[in-house]
């Protein structure tokens, strides 16, 4: 088997019946920190995102391919094997499977793995330690519960679009969605953590558990101080660009040759970059000497500031105050990004050789952001083709090559 041995979660065996993004970003975490995860995709087509395109692919002619990029970012670490649970020899096939893995992940609609005998009340009759996590829309029960969710839809829903972007009295104004599946991601974090906590009980009780996972709850639950705020004040938060609502100044600022981004925290900081500015009593000024009164006095505080950052370039800037302690930085393309040389020096792009025999020899993707000191992450296999593993797996399910070809020739796997 290729996977992870001294990774912190060795031993663990994951069913993966997700796609899109959710639920597979919640398996590559699993995958990264060393669980077995077994993809299980349709047959002939795969996870719908393997067809997510453009952009797609190079191969080592530098010519595109017909594998789309988008599942390149979620399926590192996994085994791909692809099985037909419309039938019911895949049902019994994966009933079997699930009978000795730990973990099962799902994001079918409610009820619909139910008819297949592939649902948690189903799976767990014979396997009681079994650990059942679903990632819907909107949850399993409530009004919308048998509605598909989708990230942009929930973004908008949750008020989260609504504090995206700049006011509509401004240029450009009007609710945005961010730049990324915001809510899918944290969807896959969230269950993944769930995961880890229902591990860690399993192994004081014995005893597994389902989990109940919703895109919907996650987007409220992210809103985080702005739903603070609301509570504290009835009010809802407006979007107001790239302005802080609690802070100040806290924002991108025009300089002489680009834009810099200011994140001063706190009134020591502000003091000091006054200094720097050449300002330093305006850290002295009623309306500017703690945080409160700037943000109360943002208007008056921008119209001195604006003019004075205009007087030197972004990288000016940023050596000038870093010196000083005081955050600021560039507003980075995401090739800029990757070329920055703390990105280069925490080794944040990592190349997967594959050998498929597809003509892709290597997949790039980004590293895991979880540093253990003494179970690192461990990157071992690439984003796989599809049904890659499928004999593979089999064999390990204790299936012969009669069995194999049976089901093959059956359009089972």
């Amino acid at each position: 088997m290729n996977v992870a041995a001294a990774g912190a979660l060795a031993g663990i065996k994951v069913l993966d019946l997700s796609r899109v993004l959710a639920g597979p970003w919640c398996t590559q975490v699993l995958a990264d920190l060393g669980a077995d995860v077994i993809k299980v995709e349709r047959p002939g087509a795969g996870d719908d995102t393997r067809h997510w395109g453009p952009p797609f692919l190079a191969d080592t002619a530098g010519h595109a391919t017909d594998q789309a990029s988008y599942y390149t970012a979620c399926n590192r670490n996994k085994r791909s094997i692809t099985v037909d649970m419309a039938q019911p020899e895949g049902q019994a096939l994966l009933r079997r499977a699930a009978s000795s893995v730990d973990v099962v992940v799902e994001n079918f609609k409610v009820g619909g793995l139910a008819r297949y005998g592939l649902d948690y009340e189903s799976l767990k009759a014979t396997n009681p330690r079994l650990i059942y996590c679903s990632i819907t829309g909107f949850g399993q029960d409530g009004p919308y519960a048998a509605r598909a969710g989708y990230d942009l839809m929930v973004q908008a829903m949750c008020g989260l679009m609504s504090i995206t972007g700049h006011g509509d009295g401004e240029p450009g104004g009007g609710p945005l969605k961010v730049g990324v599946a915001v809510i899918d991601l944290f969807t896959g974090l969230y269950a993944s953590n769930a995961i880890l906590a229902a591990l860690h009980a399993r192994a004081r009780t014995g005893a597994g558990q389902y989990i109940d996972t919703a895109l919907l709850d996650v987007g409220m639950a992210v809103l985080a101080n702005q739903a603070a705020g609301f509570f504290a004040t009835d009010r809802s938060p407006e979007r107001a660009g790239n302005v802080h609502p609690s802070l100040a100044p806290y924002q991108d600022f025009a300089t002489r040759d680009g834009r810099v981004l200011l994140a001063i925290g706190n009134d020591g900081q502000f003091a000091r970059f006054c200094r720097v500015a050449g300002q330093a009593a305006w850290a002295d000024d009623p309306r500017f000497a703690t945080n409160s009164a700037r943000v109360h006095h943002r208007d008056a505080l921008l119209a001195l500031m604006v003019p004075v950052l205009r007087t030197h370039s972004s990288a000016e800037w940023i050596e000038l105050l870093h010196g000083q302690a005081v955050p600021c930085g560039p507003i980075n393309t995401i090739a800029q990004a990757f070329d920055d040389p703390q990105v280069r020096a925490r080794g944040l792009r990592v190349g997967l050789p594959r050998a498929a025999g597809d003509g892709i020899e290597e997949i790039t993707t980004v590293a895991s952001p979880l540093r253990l000191s003494q179970t690192p992450v461990r990157y071992h296999t690439a984003p796989p083709t599809l049904g890659q593993h499928t004999d593979e797996v089999l064999r390990e399910w204790g299936l012969d090559d009669g069995a194999i070809a049976h089901l093959r020739a059956c359009h089972v796997v």
